[in-house]
């Protein structure tokens, strides 16, 4: 009874509805104004909290006071309860937990303020839930453009490279050429960046990017970073925190000419009624500005005038400038892209934030055509033509190029005429302009004549090509609707198959703009424009208003265009001249020659050009630069592949030296961007000296695996190569310097190089002669570099003094996993000292201590180390004068060592009782899988010992015996265990007197095991008997791969007996006879 009085109480009947019989609506005690009320205080409660301000809170305050809606108590309790947001917090609550009329007079005061926090609070939200709204809908239309539909290379499963700064290579050469010279490849020291983190601080400590700049060459996918964002922030996946983001694109700024930064805003987000709550403080804005290479003016950072007035008007490269310096809008983050060479104009001190965008990989491209040309095995043909022509699978790095190649090499592959695959790119690009020009026409027909061909194409390509040439010499990359008409452009005829598949059309709320699909494009059709002009122009075409001195026939126009693009710092003409000369080629024209008016070619203009370029290889200054080796792309371009071909192959052979004369040096330049040769490692062994270096040097840059082995370098040549490692561009990650004639000397240049370097993984300098000096000079590096993880010091006379040094290296670097310093007379006192270090040392896994003269003392002491060492995975004491004594106190250390995976004690002078002493030790150890006692003095009963070990010990994979005198009986043992392991996989027991019993045994054991797959029994007096017993065994045995049998006295009749045996019993065995 009491339960149900104090539920009416609560809801009386009185005041409930009956509604559609058994169904109420219950009236609260309240009214529903008041309802109203405390739903709009928590509705804005979110707005309440990150907007208002110290001021606006005493404002409030002040005003709830003079109502006498707040108490004086009251009011200290606010302001006592600590930080903004908890004073706004106790605020609101303590006002709905009044009457109406409190929750009124908060509403009221805010609704008739007319300051800015008063309009954020009430307007913020609707504000950003249409913004959101009005992008999605527009960026939404460009989803199927921008993707590729393959989940793999989506851009949400991609990230960004964080850069420090911009390369050389980035700032000054064509994006082409970039990506030649680095084969599409990234530097290997780079940090990834995803999206969602873009406007995020990198550390806890550090703050977000005001400046962040992402840059990629053309085509990269720049623009389709910049929408993919905007579509994932609009529909609340990343950036939450973000109120705004404003999308420009430097194309449609390009119309405008002087506004303020408001009225920008204005005119291109209309719906954003109030700009300065956009741009407020208290709002975290983004401003984007996409594509700043196709901006009309060049930001000038030193003179533009200071303006940070946002109602102010100024010219719009003033107020980009503006925007950028932080002198307007400074609590906008802006986020700008551009392809490198034109963002290297804003200086590095206003951009917080280097991303690069990363291109195709090989394994993307072969993902990205078996995903789009599955079908009739064409993504496998397509891969398969790439991969035998070089130039044309590193322009696939490229996503907008490899489009272009595979939906041109699909085109060709469909069709039915025998037309065979391009093999240049002025190939590629005749094919994809044929292409969209018969796009409609059925496949298969006869190829296209003059005649047949309409033509407003052939017009239509006449005035592309003109406005692709002048706007490539004016650095001009987008066009107007007037820049079209000026050109004989009509707008109708850029909807055709030919205008709409290499213009693109970008709409926006500002302008109307268009482009060519593809840089490469625009330099394809300005070729096409100049090779046909060229043959009847008067007057230079590089000019294209001014009368110019008379310029008459093809082959001066030829000569001016390389003169024009030879002398051009930034090589901005380069695939120009490239598509120049490959339009000299008839079967690169052939597809066009129904859409150019071509005349007749007699084939003398390409014997001349080939002249004309091999003339320009030969003069030029003494170092071999990106402009010259265009000069060898062009050569490629024009299928004259003669001296190309002969450099390639005299690379493949090794067999360069005292063959590099300038125009090879320049075509060696050339083959390490394109060559299969020089992908994985350049090979340069015995074909380089001084002069040569320095010729090539800057080329050298860009190759990731390098091998300058025995070439007689002396110290001069390391100066050199000091440089090369110091440089920005470096992409070099392993060295080879062996056998040359290094002394201390340069080692010190080359130590220099490794303060600064970032790349390089791996250096070898074995057989020099740095000296302890020169070792010293480099371990002071080591101890300031973090990125060589390999050094191989191998017989460089470093002494003791030197291991003292590399000693102090391994106490305090954290990269150096392996160190190689095999005959270098380092002695007892060197391997203590190193000893010494691998107690704290917890990353070196790989030592070489071979040939140094360590003896029992030296043994002892890196006994002692392997007993608190567990990292080190191999070590290599191979003759190193160790005794049984040395040897007991290694075998000592191993059962208690974890880590140790393999030993080398190869050519030593332990005894049966060492030997004895490892058996013992392999009964406990459980992480030895590989141990080499090669040519030691064990006999057969310290091999029966070991052969024992073996029954128990489960990791032993490799067991290395050979010469060990262990006889017929060690083999018996050996076999016994044989039965019984099934972990051991190679077994090397040449040279022991196995003879005919040791080998029956043997034969016999190899019936039942199942885990060794290398045996080697050479030199063991098998005899014929011996050999059958083995041969004949490998019925029942299918692991086995290899098995030596060499000089037991078989004779050539045994061999062909034993031979046709394995061969029949076990087919995929290799056996040596």
């Amino acid at each position: 009874m009491e339960k149900k009085a104090h539920y009416d109480s609560i809801l009386d009947r009185s005041k409930r509805i009956t509604w559609q019989d058994d169904c109420y609506v219950d009236l609260q005690s309240t009214s529903e104004t008041e309802t109203e009320d405390l739903s709009w205080i928590q509705k804005h409660q979110d707005q309440l909290q990150r907007f208002t301000t110290t001021s606006f809170l005493e404002g409030m305050l002040t005003h709830l006071r003079k109502l006498d809606v707040l108490s004086s108590t009251e009011e200290t309790k606010i302001k006592e309860a600590g930080r903004l947001q908890d004073q706004v917090n106790m605020l609101t609550t303590i006002v709905t937990g009044k009457d109406a009329q409190a929750s009124d007079a908060l509403q009221g005061f805010i609704e008739s303020s007319d300051s800015q926090v008063a309009q954020l609070i009430i307007n913020h939200d609707c504000m950003v839930k249409e913004h959101k709204e009005v992008l999605l809908r527009k960026y939404e239309q460009c989803r199927d453009r921008d993707s590729v539909s393959c989940p793999k290379l989506n851009i949400s499963s991609r990230t960004l490279l964080l850069v420090d700064g911009l390369s050389d290579l980035q700032q000054k050469e064509h994006d082409l050429m970039q990506v030649g010279a680095t084969r599409g490849g990234k530097r290997n020291h780079l940090r990834q960046l995803g999206l969602a983190k873009l406007l995020e601080p990198l550390t806890r400590v550090s703050l977000p990017p005001r400046v962040s700049l992402t840059v990629g060459v053309a085509g990269i996918g720049k623009t389709t970073w910049v929408r993919h964002f905007i579509r994932q922030w609009s529909q609340g996946a990343i950036c939450t925190d973000v109120s705004y983001v404003l999308p420009f694109s430097f194309c449609e700024l390009n119309s405008l000419e002087k506004l303020s930064a408001e009225k920008l805003l204005k005119m291109a987000f209309p719906h954003l009624t109030d700009p300065s709550l956009v741009l407020s403080s208290s709002c975290r804005t983004l401003l984007i500005l996409d594509g700043l290479d196709e901006f009309r003016c060049t930001l000038n950072f030193s003179d533009a005038a200071p303006c940070s007035d946002p109602k102010k008007e100024v010219s719009i490269d003033d107020l980009i400038t503006n925007i950028i310096r932080g002198n307007l809008l400074p609590d906008v983050a802006v986020w700008v892209t551009s392809r490198p060479g034109v963002a290297s104009l804003i200086p590095g001190g206003l951009v917080d934030r280097v991303t690069e965008i990363p291109g195709f990989s090989p394994k993307d491209i072969q993902i990205f055509l078996n995903h789009h040309f599955s079908e009739r095995d064409f993504a496998n043909k397509i891969w398969a033509h790439l991969e035998s022509h070089k130039i044309l699978m590193v322009m696939c790095y490229i996503p907008c190029i490899c489009w272009i190649a595979a939906d041109t090499l699909i085109y060709i592959m469909q069709s039915e005429t025998e037309e065979s695959l391009p093999r240049t790119c002025t190939e590629l690009y005749t094919h994809f302009c044929s292409m969209k020009a018969e796009v409609g026409e059925p496949r298969g027909r006869e190829p296209v004549k003059m005649e047949q061909l309409h033509g407003s194409n052939r017009k239509l390509l006449g005035n592309l090509g003109r406005l692709a040439f002048y706007g490539l010499l004016k650095r001009k990359y987008t066009f107007s609707e007037q820049d079209l008409r000026a050109y004989g452009i009509d707008q109708l005829l850029t909807q055709s198959s030919l205008g709409a598949g290499v213009l693109v059309r970008e709409e926006s709320v500002i302008h109307t703009t268009y482009r060519f699909t593809h840089l490469t494009l625009q330099e394809f059709l300005a070729a096409t424009f100049y090779h046909i002009s060229s043959k009847r122009a008067i007057f230079d075409l590089f000019s294209e208003s001014t009368m110019t001195w008379p310029k008459f026939g093809f082959q001066n126009h030829f000569r001016s265009a390389f003169q024009h693009a030879q002398q051009a710092e930034d090589g901005h003409l380069d695939v120009f001249v490239r598509f120049l000369t490959g339009l000299l080629c008839p079967v690169a024209l052939k597809p066009l020659a129904g859409l150019l008016a071509l005349g007749r070619d007699d084939g003398n203009q390409k014997t001349w050009a080939s002249g004309f370029l091999q003339g320009l290889l030969v003069s030029g200054g003494a170092v071999v630069s990106l402009r010259a080796v265009n000069l060898a792309y062009c050569l490629q371009e024009l299928q004259h592949t003669e001296l190309l071909r002969s450099v390639e192959e005299d690379l493949r052979l090794g067999s360069l030296a005292g063959k590099l004369t300038r125009a090879h040096c320049v075509v060696l330049g050339y083959l390490l961007h394109v060559s299969p040769e020089c992908s994985d490692q350049t090979n340069l062994t015995c074909s380089l000296n001084y002069t040569t270096v320095k010729c090539l040097l800057p080329q050298l840059l860009y190759c990731s695996h390098l091998r300058l082995e025995n070439n007689s370098f002396k110290d001069d040549v390391m100066e050199l190569l000091g440089s090369l490692l110091s440089a920005k561009d470096c992409h070099i990650q392993k060295i080879s310097l062996a056998e040359n004639a290094i002394s201390n000397k340069g080692a010190k240049a080359l130590s220099r190089a490794l303060l600064v370097n970032r790349t390089l993984t791996s250096l070898n300098l074995r057989n020099n002669n740095i000296g302890s000096k020169g070792a010293k000079f480099l371990a002071e590096a080591l101890k300031m570099n973090q990125v060589l993880v390999s050094i191989n010091f191998q017989n460089n006379a470093i002494e003791e003094e030197g291991a003292q040094a590399l000693a102090e290296v391994l106490q305090c670097n954290r990269k150096l996993v392996s160190l190689n310093i095999r005959k270098n007379a380092v002695g007892a006192g060197g391997a203590k000292r190193i000893a010494d270090a691998l107690k704290t040392n917890r990353t070196l896994t790989k030592l070489i201590l071979c040939g140094n003269q360590l003896g029992d003392k030296g043994t002892i002491a890196l006994a002692e180390a392997l007993t608190l060492n567990h990292t080190l995975l191999s070590l290599q004491l191979q003759s190193n004068s160790i005794s049984n004594k040395g040897m007991t106190a290694l075998t000592k250390a191993l059962r208690l060592n974890r880590g140790l995976v393999s030993l080398n004690l190869r050519e030593n002078s332990i005894g049966v009782e060492g030997a004895k002493n490892m058996a013992r030790a392999l009964h406990e150890n459980n992480s030895l899988q590989d141990l080499d006692l090669q040519w030691n003095f064990i006999k057969s009963s310290a091999t029966k010992a070991l052969a024992h070990a073996l029954l128990s010990n489960s990791t032993m994979q490799l067991l290395d015996l050979q010469g060990v005198s262990a006889g017929t009986n060690g083999a018996i043992a050996m076999a016994e265990a044989l039965t019984t392991n099934q972990t051991l996989q190679t077994l090397d027991l040449r040279g022991n007197s196995v003879g005919m019993e040791g080998a029956k045994a043997l034969a016999n054991a190899l019936k039942s095991n199942r885990s060794l797959k290398s045996m080697n029994l050479q030199e063991n007096s098998l005899g014929m008997d011996g050999a059958i017993f083995i041969a004949t065994a490998l019925k029942g045995n299918h692991q086995l791969t290899y098995i030596n049998l060499q000089g037991n006295g078989i004779g050539e009749s045994g061999a062909k007996v034993i031979s046709d045996a394995i061969r029949a019993n076990a087919p995929g065995c290799v056996v040596d006879i």
